[in-house]
This record gives C-alpha cells, sequence and structure tokens, in this order.
C-alpha cells in the first residue's frame, strides 16, 4: 500500500454524466455523512437500490430507468462512493444506517429495498434490524462468504488494481479487459466513476466480506423477499444457494440464466425480467 494512497476524484467528463440520467441529485445527512441519491421521481413505490462494493449510484442508471413504469427508483451512493462523503466506518451496520437515514429524511413511504453484491447484504440487515417499515427485499447475488466459509472470489488486490487504474485515467477499452461481457456505455460510465470510490471503503468492505456473515441475517429477513443469483456465479454457488434456500424457505430464488455475479451487466433482459417478477407481490 503506498503511503499516501490517492484521493477519491472525479474528472469533468463524469460529472457531466448526470445531465443525462432522468433523475434529481437529492442529499441526506447519516450522522455527520453526508449522503448523495439519484431519485427518478414519480407516483410509484419508492425502490431503494443500494450499489455494490465499487458502483457508483449513477452506473445502477440502465437498469432503473427500465423500472420507472412500475416504481420510484432511488438509487444510493453508499458513503465512500460516489458523490457521497466518506465514512469513519465501513460495517454493515453502518452502511443499514444510511439505508434508514435515506428512508426517513426523504420521507419514503414503506418502499422496497433492493441491493446487488455488498448492497443486497446491506438491504438483507437494514431489513433484520426493522428501524424503518419495508414493503420487502430483493437481494442479487450477495456475497455468501463469511467466518468459517470460503472466501470473496476476487482478491483485493484486484480491487485495488483497478482503483489505481481509474485514478491514474483509464477507458473503456482498458475497462473492457477486466468486464468485457458489459455494455459498452457501462464500460464507458465505469472509466469515469470507479476513482470516486474511496480505496479505505474498498479495503474495509472486502475484509467485511470475511468477517461479516450473510447468512447470520439471511434467515431473518422478514418476507416478502427475493433472492436472484447468476447461474454462473462464484459469489452465489449452486451449494450456496440452496443453502438459502433450505434455511428461508419462504424466499423466492431465481436463478439468472447465462450470468455470472454482475447480473444486470452479463445479462440484461432476463436479469430485469426477474426484478420486475420479483417486484409484483411486493407492490400491492
Amino acid at each position: 500500500m503506498p503511503p499516501n494512497p490517492p484521493a477519491r476524484c472525479l474528472p469533468q467528463s463524469a460529472l457531466a454524466d448526470l445531465a443525462d440520467v432522468p433523475a434529481t441529485s437529492r442529499w441526506v445527512r447519516s450522522g455527520g455523512t453526508r449522503l448523495h441519491v439519484l431519485d427518478y421521481g414519480g407516483p410509484g413505490v419508492p425502490f431503494v437500490v443500494l450499489p455494490g462494493i465499487t458502483s457508483p449510484a449513477i452506473t445502477m442508471d440502465f437498469v432503473v430507468r427500465e423500472l420507472t413504469d412500475l416504481v420510484r427508483p432511488l438509487v444510493l451512493d453508499v458513503r465512500g462512493r460516489g458523490l457521497s462523503d466518506d465514512g469513519g466506518r465501513y460495517d454493515l451496520d453502518a452502511y443499514a444506517e444510511d439505508t434508514e437515514a435515506v428512508v426517513t429524511g426523504l420521507g419514503l413511504d414503506r418502499p422496497v429495498l433492493f441491493g446487488h453484491s455488498m448492497g443486497a447484504r446491506i438491504a438483507a440487515v437494514t431489513a433484520v434490524r426493522g428501524k424503518v417499515a419495508l414493503r420487502g427485499t430483493v437481494l442479487g447475488d450477495p456475497p455468501m462468504s463469511g467466518p468459517g466459509r470460503g472466501s470473496y472470489p476476487t482478491a483485493l488486490t484486484a480491487f485495488l488494481d483497478q482503483l489505481a487504474q481509474a485514478v491514474r485515467g483509464t477507458d473503456a477499452d482498458e475497462v473492457a479487459e477486466s468486464w468485457p461481457r458489459w455494455p459498452r456505455r457501462e464500460q464507458e460510465l465505469r472509466a469515469r466513476w470507479l476513482a470516486s470510490c474511496g480505496r479505505e471503503a474498498v479495503m474495509a468492505t472486502h475484509r467485511g466480506f470475511a468477517h461479516e456473515d450473510f447468512f447470520h441475517w439471511w434467515p431473518d429477513v422478514p418476507g416478502p423477499t427475493a433472492l436472484l443469483y447468476g447461474a454462473e456465479s462464484p459469489v452465489v454457488t449452486a451449494e450456496g444457494a440452496q443453502e438459502a434456500a433450505g434455511l428461508h424457505p419462504s424466499a423466492a430464488l431465481v436463478e439468472i440464466p447465462d450470468a455470472g455475479h454482475m447480473l444486470f451487466w452479463d445479462n440484461p433482459p432476463a436479469a430485469l425480467a426477474a426484478l420486475r417478477e420479483a417486484l409484483g407481490p411486493m407492490l400491492t
């Protein structure tokens, strides 16, 4: 680790991306941490989206803009990412407190929570804490690593190498070397926005993948809840999905074909169709 890791940064081109997003920036405080939320508006049920470890809110735009006929999406820049402040803590309880602050600070009436990867773990913990009323939760390929379990399949060095590339200055072609299946626009957004993710936030979250056990919370997630996972995911394996089904028999488990961990990036049509179906019973 360098003695003075580079600070988070955003190029002008990244900020310009916001002009093409049909959402309004909203701001909420969670303790002393200022959080940024992209609010897509509309009369639908609030749908709070919690992205993954190195995914600022804008990277979920291509997903949520396909859902505005069903819900009112609100996508959080998780602390230490995007336009949100750094936070002194990056454990699941701190992330859940931030989610609760979004719900209460924006006056959201019984939202549905949706999280991908790290965000799925946050959604599960928020639901179990029970401090805000929810209509339901959808978890997308949550990391199932933890104490006494296998390690998270992507090494920390891979994340840090990609962060270093972003801070140095990268482009969609270089991003495609790591994520060749992604749509071109999403490769371009990652190239511009990855440098907004803080090194300490990523390191602490990755440590949490080893020390915080998803299965500690999962059996107590109140229904209705659904778990979407990639058929080729190294994060939610067939064995992990089987264990999850056994521990929470009332949950809907849906396998996304031809997709790895990055469900919506790997197979957008199938992942979106599964998400829309999972939302059905939560919107009544």
